[in-house]
């Protein structure tokens, strides 16, 4: 008889920071094979009793509770064979509801307001990472196989296809979740899975404020700088905050504009009513019908947008963008990977060279300057916090360079025992042009903000 341990069980855990739903407790260190046998012996039956066809019209409730119903049958008649107790029993009815209405191993992380992202580098082996900080779990696949009717249920469910002759895809969950994978041959070691989460409730700027990402005093500057309409580009790397503060910074859009986002795979969580919302298209089998975001930034501007909201710019429609933020579109927002807001100007400069126009360098950075009121740099810090880290405003050219100033920055001092990185938010002195936008639209700010003297320490 395999004894099977009570893995995953789901409890509070009161000790976490957010403590708003069940966290995921992993309590056993090994799954032996045969659990994965048993659970795929019944769901295998689960499926051959189960009338497949109508589980499209049904409601979810009827149809968990259905499953339930079928699925303790049948472990009632296993009994004899494999001895279950009560908690055990659970354990199994709730996996195969899993396995059959969601992603199986994936959901209860799914269902876990702690996770942000999810990593599954083989089909034994899934890291989580919760507060910044990557960990281990004891959830597995039963093999390749079953990874693989996953992953297709996830791509199918956006219209997309991966196999070997397209064996890596972009895709997004029903919650706006950022999805990619890569299946052999590429992955040497079977199927690789990345989910990057959102939360179901999007953060606003006082979440922001009180996760010390900022300090109080920016915020009236943040939201001044999207009423009056300036071109914000916002720079970071890899999990560093940028579409948390894109989406936060679209709050302060008016209600009266419309909208037009774009994005590879849409993730955006606007709330304004008056929004068109546009997602690109990867090629078919037969290698047509390829919509690439420039098509999309292209056909935007016949659209009659108020702002323009790019998700990611990483290629040639850098060039449609900033024509579009020349061009009467002001107030557009983006985001860009790059470890500063000199490195984001440059990697715009040669994104824009992708156009393949021929432009001399010296009016590809004049367009950008003219084009970009502000870069905001975002960054996770090693104890895996985000912070604001520098926000500075584009004043012209001086010879054959893009000229900046830095209004405000955070400042690192030191890290304290328990890993936690300690600064100094701090403005820099210095009296920002945008302040006569700022006049203009009617948006009023303390000026005393940007005395040298103002800092603050988190």
């Amino acid at each position: 008889m395999v004894k099977f341990p009570s893995i995953g069980r789901t409890k509070v855990n009161t000790d976490s920071p957010v403590n708003d739903g069940p966290r995921l407790e992993p309590e056993a260190k090994y799954i032996p094979d045969e659990y994965f046998e048993f659970k795929a012996k019944i769901h295998s039956r689960l499926l051959d009793i189960l009338d497949l066809s109508i589980i499209e019209t049904m409601d979810r409730t009827s149809l968990v509770n259905q499953i339930k119903q079928v699925t303790e049958k049948i472990l009632l008649k296993e009994s004899n064979n494999m001895p279950l107790n009560f908690s055990e029993r659970e354990k199994i009815v709730s996996e195969i509801i899993d396995e059959v209405l969601g992603l199986g191993p994936l959901e209860p992380f799914l269902k876990d307001p702690t996770v942000s992202d999810i990593l599954v580098n083989s089909y034994k082996q899934i890291y989580v990472e919760r507060f910044g900080k990557l960990e281990s779990t004891n959830a597995r696949f039963q093999d390749d196989t079953h990874l693989m009717k996953i992953i297709d249920r996830i791509v199918s469910t956006v219209g997309r296809r991966i196999d070997e002759s397209n064996p890596m895809v972009d895709a997004r969950l029903l919650d706006g979740s950022r999805v990619n994978v890569v299946i052999p041959p590429l992955a040497l070691d079977g199927p690789l899975v990345s989910i990057r989460r959102f939360s179901v409730v999007p953060l606003e700027l006082d979440d922001l404020v009180e996760k010390q990402t900022l300090v109080p005093e920016f915020k009236e500057i943040l939201q001044g700088l999207v009423k009056a309409k300036l071109n914000i580009l916002i720079s970071g790397g890899t999990g560093s905050g940028k579409t948390t503060l894109l989406n936060v910074l679209s709050r302060f859009i008016p209600e009266n504009e419309r909208i037009v986002t774009i994005e590879d795979a849409a993730e955006l969580q606007l709330k304004q009513e008056h929004i068109v919302r546009m997602e690109t298209r990867p090629a078919n089998i037969e290698g047509k019908g390829e919509v690439i975001q420039r098509d999309l930034v292209k056909n935007s501007l016949r659209m009659r947008p108020d702002r323009i909201i790019l998700g990611e710019v990483r290629g040639s429609e850098a060039f449609d963008m900033l024509q579009a933020m020349n061009t009467g579109h002001e107030g557009s927002l983006t985001t860009v990977h790059a470890n500063s807001p000199r490195d984001a100007l440059m990697r715009l400069e040669t994104m824009v060279a992708m156009a393949n126009f021929d432009i001399p360098t010296e009016f590809i950075r004049k367009f950008i300057s003219s084009a970009i009121n502000i870069v905001i740099q975002v960054s996770r810090l090693v104890d895996g916090r985000r912070k604001l880290v520098s926000l500075q405003e584009i004043t012209g050219m001086e010879g054959n360079t893009i000229t900046m100033q830095e209004i405000f920055t955070f400042e690192r001092t030191s890290v304290d025992e328990d890993g936690n990185v300690r600064g100094t938010f701090k403005f820099n002195g210095i009296r920002p042009k945008f302040l006569e936008r700022f006049k203009v639209a009617g948006i009023h700010i303390n000026q005393d903000l940007f005395s040298r003297s103002f800092k603050v320490d988190v």
